[in-house]
């Protein structure tokens, strides 16, 4: 996550302009020794570029990035506020969550923090008045559009940075800040991951650990949530975040009646995948109700496909 140093270097540089260390200190407040370290650590995180000018002297400015990017357009909307000071990492996550009213205990579960922690977080943004409405649910006012999409860039970079060093290969088709949900394109890179502390195989090469087989077009999917167990419903999720295709739709189906996933349990993991019309209208075939009149969110199979599905791989 980017700290308020490189955040505050960020902000120098976000009018395009190039800066020696010695003025980034100087403007920043941070030492020359620390922002050296900063520097470092943005330059292979490949948000900003080096030249050396007279003396060898390092001279820096912003890459082309998707997070340089979301902060100038964040930057060149709300100029007046003072983000270095105003953004902690701790607020960058908390922010995540603020696309919609949400309450402090249903964030502070999802990021494993304390309530106290997110309440901390959301301070600098109840003091300036950017949330709405005050509580007990919190939610980014409108116009603050630009902030959500930089901190989403934010999370995103660094969980596409965490996996491209194990496996070059890989994109995020999903993430929040504890979690990620990644593809692969090498066989390499599938071995990379599967033998990598804190990732495990999700989406439809997670179905044999339930008896349920199928041939796999393209690498697996895999799945980074530390210290969290990756339950069947989670899976189901991840299988139609990465196709919603009514093959995938029948085989998410499949899994939900082979391990009976309750309905309130699958519905509450969906909703963090904006997936809760999805998995509603797939219960309605589960429950008998094949013949559904309205337009569905998904393709549905009809009662002989599932049926004969069912029969193909051995499920009551």
């Amino acid at each position: 996550m980017i700290t308020k140093a490189g955040l505050a270097v960020i902000d120098v540089l976000s009018t395009g302009r190039e800066a020696t260390p010695e003025v980034l200190a100087m403007e920043t407040g941070y030492s020359q020794a620390h922002l050296y370290d900063v520097l470092d650590e943005l330059l292979a995180a490949g948000l900003l570029m080096e030249t050396r000018g007279r003396k060898n002297q390092r001279r820096v400015h912003l890459a082309d990035h998707s997070v340089t990017e979301a902060y100038r357009t964040l930057r060149s909307g709300l100029g007046h506020v003072d983000w270095g000071d105003l953004l902690s990492p701790a607020t960058l996550r908390v922010c995540w969550y603020l696309d919609e009213p949400r309450r402090v205990t249903n964030i502070a579960e999802r990021l494993g923090m304390s309530r106290q922690g997110v309440h901390n977080a959301l301070s600098p943004l109840k003091h300036r008045a950017m949330l709405s409405p005050s509580g007990p649910e919190y939610a980014l006012s409108e116009d603050l559009s630009p902030l959500l999409a930089f901190a989403r860039a934010v999370v995103t970079h660094e969980h596409r940075s965490r996996v491209r060093e194990l496996a070059p290969s890989a994109t995020v088709e999903w993430c929040d800040p504890k979690r990620a949900l990644v593809r692969v394109q090498t066989a390499e890179d599938t071995d990379a991951l599967q033998t990598a502390p804190d990732w495990r195989l999700t989406g439809l090469a997670r179905f044999e650990k339930y008896g349920l087989q199928f041939f796999l077009a393209g690498e697996p999917a895999f799945w980074y949530a530390p210290d969290e167990a990756l339950s069947p419903a989670e899976v189901v999720c991840h299988t139609l975040v990465l196709d919603s295709g009514s093959r995938r739709v029948s085989y998410a189906m499949l899994l939900i009646e082979k391990e009976d996933i309750d309905r309130e349990t699958l519905t509450e993991t969906a909703q963090w995948y904006d997936l809760e019309s999805e998995i509603s209208a797939m219960y309605r075939p589960l429950q008998g109700e094949f013949d559904v009149s309205e337009e569905s969110p998904v393709v549905l199979p009809s009662e002989s496909e599932f049926m004969a599905l069912k029969d193909q791989y051995g499920v009551a």
